[in-house]
């Protein structure tokens, strides 16, 4: 083989693993969208409406929440969201039901930018005791200047 076969040779090599690492990267970002949170017989999957959320903004949490076991949706539950930042500001939400099947809703307003601590506890009903998951950290993006847009889409 000459040295220009060889040269495009390793050119398209290149771009196919270059290809391979920005497809794979997506993936993991779909991944990221979704947490996943379990206690001793419950499972969440959460997922936070804007992703990263905002300081000043509203940020629409939504957790589905199924028996661990059985995988069935848990109807009726109740819970809260709950978050601490660095600075020790704290905000948080109870969760009103969805009109999904075992989805309940909490609307978070971050008063200051960073990292926060978050948490969630919820029970199946009113009789049992709130199971607590292991908190999470989650970024907080700093709020735009006055009368700028605040569509993250756009960022």
């Amino acid at each position: 083989m000459n040295r220009a076969t060889l040269a495009w040779k390793g050119v398209c090599g290149a771009l196919l693993v270059a290809a391979s690492v920005a497809l794979a990267s997506c993936g993991d970002k779909a991944r990221a969208a979704e947490i996943r949170q379990w206690t001793d017989d419950m499972a969440f999957r959460i997922s936070v409406v804007p992703a990263p959320p905002v300081a000043e903004e509203m940020t629409v949490f939504k957790v589905v929440v199924l028996d661990k076991d059985s995988g069935q949706p848990i109807q009726t539950g109740q819970g809260r969201i709950f978050a601490t930042s660095q600075e020790r500001a704290q905000t948080g939400d109870g969760l009103a039901k969805g009109p999904e099947v075992g989805t309940y809703y909490a609307h978070v307003r971050f008063p200051v930018s960073g990292d926060w601590a978050i948490g969630l506890q919820f029970r199946r009903d009113s009789t049992t005791k709130l199971e607590r998951t292991q908190d999470w950290q989650q970024q907080v993006l700093p709020a735009p200047p006055l009368g700028q847009s605040t569509d993250t889409t756009r960022r």
